[in-house]
């Protein structure tokens, strides 16, 4: 008598090509949570101002955002292969070459150098998630992708400041160059998703709408990435001011650290758990709550830090875990959205669009939350922030109908 055997009940984690896309983005990310703080701190120690070393990141992340359009032609033009592979060697070689020099036009040169591998990591790294699985299980998916982003900088992000204050600079830039492990990687990846005989290529699937083939008409990006992008730039901000300026406004180290990991926990637990809460309920009924989040959280923070030489710790970490619960479920669920607003030909624009939006809304919060320090004080700088934040609570109410059945 011969006895059934049960199906095999399959992850995403173990969906072919996950495992390498989930370790190159694991290295990827490491490495750029690893210079985030502190970056900026070193261009302090070389006599940079709080706006100065909001530049750091802003330069960043605009080369990322610059970068992020041309993502797709390099991937056709290239492969897969050699365009992640580039842009991982990108993000983190020059990592050590920050030792050379603590002057801010050093620290920017090279923070644009480590934005365009940056930019091919992350809009390469969403359009191949969504390729892998079926669109059914986009937001368990998504969910691992975030996880594989958040867990590294659970560790990496909170330490590196106080690595660099006890042991030297040096250990952080070492950290800093963790991205080149993942090149190793790429290969595997790449030949996952040609495998794929049922799926469109990356490079199919990252030519921005109109542009092939040759004749077809050019059309603009789809309007409902809009929504979405702006919702994640919101987040972003908050998000981004946080992490690069907590060493900087809090009286007392510990709670810096503290509140970097509170942060980046609830941001990886928040991904990852949201996704599947979306794909059995839908991603909209969670928006407005986590917009929320990040209003009531940068308005605890600034009143944590109201008094620079008395920082109100208990109160700070409530604020850094509140923003992380936001920040990390709101990537989550607007990669999502994004992906159910186009079709499968067009994951590559609404990967590059949503990234864009991430990028542009952690370098506006540096930039933007470093000047009006510079300016004002850090409080009215995040309160600032939350009014920023709170504009887009009518796009999180807005109900919008999903296509691919999410």
């Amino acid at each position: 008598m011969s006895r059934s055997v049960p199906p095999r009940r399959d992850t995403v984690w173990s969906a072919p090509g996950m495992p390498a896309l989930l370790l190159l983005t694991a290295a990827g990310f490491s490495g750029y949570a690893a210079l985030l703080s502190v970056a900026p701190l070193w261009a302090v120690r070389g006599g940079a101002d709080a706006a100065g070393s909001g530049l750091v990141n802003g330069a960043l992340l605009l080369a990322t955002v610059l970068t992020q359009g041309l993502v797709p032609r390099l991937l056709e033009r290239f492969g897969t292969t050699r365009v992640l592979g580039a842009g991982l060697f990108l993000l983190g070689a020059p990592s050590l070459l920050l030792l050379v020099s603590d002057q801010l036009g050093w620290i920017l040169a090279w923070s644009i150098v480590r934005g365009v591998g940056f930019g091919i990591l992350t809009v390469t790294g969403s359009a191949a998630v969504a390729l892998l699985v079926p669109p059914v299980r986009h937001g368990a998916a998504i969910g691992a992708y975030g996880a594989a982003i958040a867990v590294p900088q659970l560790v990496v992000l909170p330490a590196s400041p106080w690595l660099a204050e006890t042991f030297g600079f040096w250990t952080v830039f070492a950290l800093g160059t963790l991205p080149l492990l993942g090149i190793l990687a790429t290969g595997r990846l790449a030949h996952a998703l040609q495998a794929d005989r049922h799926a469109s290529s990356l490079v199919a699937a990252s030519t921005p709408a109109g542009a092939e083939p040759t004749g077809r008409r050019r059309r603009l990006v789809p309007a409902g990435l809009l929504r979405p992008m702006l919702l994640l730039l919101g987040v972003t901000l908050a998000g981004g001011a946080l992490i690069t300026f907590a060493p900087q406004f809090s009286s007392v180290p510990a709670a810096t650290s503290g509140g970097l990991v509170l942060l980046t926990a609830a941001a990886a637990l928040s991904r990852w758990k949201v996704g599947a809460l979306a794909d059995r309920y839908g991603a909209h009924r969670f928006l407005w709550p986590l917009v929320l989040c990040t209003v009531i959280g940068l308005g605890l923070a600034a009143a944590a830090i109201r008094d620079a030489d008395a920082t109100r710790v208990l109160l700070l970490l409530a604020a850094m875990a509140l923003v992380g619960i936001a920040y990390g479920g709101l990537q989550n669920l607007t990669l999502l959205l994004s992906l159910s607003a186009v079709d499968r030909r067009d994951y590559g624009t609404a990967s590059a669009v949503w990234n864009i939006g991430f990028d542009a809304g952690t370098g506006l919060g540096s930039v933007l939350v470093g000047l009006l320090a510079a300016g004002f004080s850090f409080p009215t700088a995040l309160l600032v922030a939350a009014a920023l934040s709170l504009a887009t609570l009518p796009l999180a109410l807005r109900r919008r109908a999903a296509r691919t059945g999410h």
